[in-house]
């Protein structure tokens, strides 16, 4: 039967090993080093400076520390973490990934093994604590490698913090309704990383969907989350491919685009975006897919004006309100059809679904309660706003 792994092998080993071990450690720290500097591209040249000594003391205190755990297992790693955290830390600091230091990482813990188990042998050490000292050094190298990937993660997760927040900053300034100066956006824009476009268009989302739709987007799109909303800023959103990226970005999320604009503009964007989530949270528009301003300007002008077209209803369609709700409904269905359509009833019943016999029949009726407010062109204007806004008699 296989046994399984110790993740702590060094507990089982005699304390006496770190006596033969710690002479050796010299020899084996300048070897380590000058196996890396030939072995890792990266890493191929002098050992000088803030790097060398970096990689120095990293090499000279994961062998004091291998050593001290042998001698007192339960003194535990954490004091001597913080090197490989900083290890880890630097090289995403460098622009580098982690390849050349997990490299290293192999070369320390071949060469280690190497003049360690000599050592071993030499002071006659038996066999098993020798396999054992083996899979110590092993298993302590593992836990050093993910120290390092540990800092390189938060460095990142830094970076990516800051990112955010510039990019927050910018897309602010873009879309707020006091223009910013010029020299506050470009400075802005230089923070974060983002060349501001001669034309954009701010496009909103639920914020739980930012992420999806982000992704789905050309890399140049900025998004970020303002005031509880997901906020995207499209550079060139009339180019090449982009309104199939937009398509895409739509197809399993809501996104409302404003109209592409001069920076200055973008303000009115995002506004234009804004407004039409809320006339689709509100029933006025479709609850889903891509939502182009420009395809619904009409009916952001009734979402917008539902409180004058309430009054305009109250005036216009009040003697609806003696029918029943059902009669109710035919009757406005009927009215709105009959202005979009000048009284035609062929058309009329093509809408409705309805014989046109039908329709000249809800005409008639129609006239009885809405009277010649039919034949005056500013009443059915308004009877026409009313009905499209959705606003009760």
């Amino acid at each position: 039967m296989i046994k399984k792994l110790d993740s702590e092998p060094w507990r089982d080993l005699p304390r006496h090993v770190a006596g033969l071990i710690e002479p050796e450690l010299p020899a084996i720290t300048e070897e380590i080093l000058g196996t890396i500097a030939r072995e890792v591209p990266e890493y191929a040249r002098p050992l000088e400076g803030n790097f060398g000594r970096g990689i120095r003391t990293g090499v000279e205190q994961a062998l004091l520390q291998f050593v001290a755990l042998i001698r007192d297992p339960d003194a535990g790693r954490e004091p001597g973490r913080e090197v490989y955290l900083q290890l880890g830390r630097g090289e995403q600091r460098q622009g580098r990934t982690l390849d050349s230091l997990q490299a290293a990482y192999r070369i320390g813990a071949r060469v280690a093994w190497r003049r360690i188990a000599a050592a071993g042998r030499r002071a006659e050490l038996e066999a098993e604590p020798l396999t054992l000292l083996a899979e110590a050094i092993f298993a302590y190298i593992d836990e050093l490698s993910a120290d390092s990937v540990d800092g390189y993660a938060e460095a990142q997760a830094e970076v990516e913090d800051v990112r955010r927040r510039r990019r927050h900053e910018l897309a602010s300034l873009l879309v707020r309704e006091q223009p910013a100066e010029q020299a506050d956006l470009a400075a802005a824009a230089q923070a974060a990383g983002w060349p501001i476009p001669g034309r954009i268009a701010a496009a909103a989302c639920a914020e739980r969907d930012l992420a999806a739709v982000g992704r789905r987007l050309p890399p140049d799109s900025l998004a970020t989350v303002l005031e509880g909303t997901g906020c995207l800023l499209l550079p060139d959103p009339e180019g090449p491919g982009r309104s199939d990226a937009l398509a895409r970005a739509a197809a399993r999320s809501r996104l409302a685009l404003g109209p592409a604009a001069e920076p200055a503009g973008v303000a009115d964007s995002w506004s234009l975006a804004l407004t039409m989530l809320r006339a689709s949270d509100a029933g006025a528009l479709p609850p889903a897919g891509l939502l182009v301003a420009e395809e619904h300007l009409a009916d952001l002008l009734l979402f917008e004006g539902r409180p004058l077209a309430s009054r305009i209803a109250a005036l216009r369609l009040e003697p609806l309100r003696t029918l029943t709700e059902k009669a109710q409904g035919r009757m406005r269905e009927t009215a709105l059809a009959h202005v979009r359509h000048h009284g035609n009833a062929v058309a009329m019943a093509a809408e409705m679904h309805v014989h046109p016999q039908t329709a000249r029949y809800r005409v008639a009726r129609l006239r009885e309660l809405l009277g010649d407010q039919l034949d005056d062109p500013d009443a059915r204007f308004e009877i026409e706003l009313a009905l499209r806004s959705g606003a009760a008699g």
